[in-house]
């Protein structure tokens, strides 16, 4: 190894436990990311052309420990299971993160090959690389890009098999995890409009430009164009905060307050 700090040295090998990757590989991404483990990973797996080691036989191991014994699929107990031993609360946003890299088409289950498949993208073979690689996992939603990937992935992960649009009650709760992890001052009034207001499944569009309105739209409206391309529920929405005097003064009062 090279002459390195204990501190180099100990996250060299941990970058190397982790990734699955050679030491002079490594030696190269650390440098390049100024010594900082998370981006480092963010390089090193960002490279398609970076390939990490894992065993198939590990991987089918893996699969057979959490497979429903009636089907060859992981279903809600063994995804339970799955949490359990990777130290993971089955409601923690970062298992969406874990079934956006595995490609998963539903909620609550995983098919052989989205398990195997997102496991080898990722480098893990074992529990052990599993929960070391939860941190940067949980990293990836800091991620503008990713976090985007994301959240639009999770609108055909969440609804139900052979539904167009997204449950409400489904989508208020995954608005409120995501919206947990990237910070949006209106979620809770957005989430009181639709149940007092829209009461029906929320559609794709709908879904998609939300995250584009709280990401682009300052939550005091202040930049809000009414000629804007939105969709009629943000158009709505806006009325209803304005309506309830929800925005007084360019400033946010609690609609509870209000009641």
């Amino acid at each position: 190894m090279h002459k390195l700090g204990r501190g180099h040295r100990d996250k060299l090998q941990q970058f190397m436990t982790i990734t699955g990757s050679s030491e002079k590989v490594a030696l190269q991404t650390l440098k390049a990311s100024d010594w900082h483990l998370e981006g480092a990973f963010d390089v090193f797996y960002s490279q398609p052309q970076v390939k990490t080691f894992t065993d198939s036989r590990h991987l089918e191991e893996l699969f057979n420990r959490y497979k429903d014994p009636y089907s060859d699929m992981i279903l809600v107990d063994g995804i339970t299971l799955l949490c359990n031993d990777i130290q993971v609360d089955p409601q923690d946003i970062v298992m969406l993160v874990v079934s956006w890299h595995m490609k998963a088409a539903t909620m609550c289950e995983f098919s052989k090959q989205e398990f195997m498949g997102g496991l080898q993208a990722l480098g893990i073979d074992s529990l052990e690389k599993f929960r070391e690689r939860i941190p940067f996992m949980r990293s990836e939603l800091k991620d503008e890009q990713k976090f985007r990937e994301i959240y639009n992935f999770a609108f055909g992960w969440a609804k139900e098999k052979g539904q167009k649009s997204l449950a409400l009650d489904t989508a208020i709760g995954m608005w409120q995890l995501l919206f947990a992890e990237k910070q949006w001052p209106l979620v809770d009034h957005w989430c009181q409009f639709l149940q007092a207001r829209h009461n029906k499944a929320i559609s794709r569009d709908t879904w998609s430009q939300l995250l584009e309105f709280a990401r682009m739209v300052d939550p005091t409206l202040s930049n809000y164009d009414a000629e804007g391309a939105w969709p009629y529920l943000i158009d709505e929405f806006v009325e209803y905060l304005n309506e309830n005097g929800i925005m007084e003064n360019g400033e946010l009062n609690d609609l509870s307050q209000k009641r």
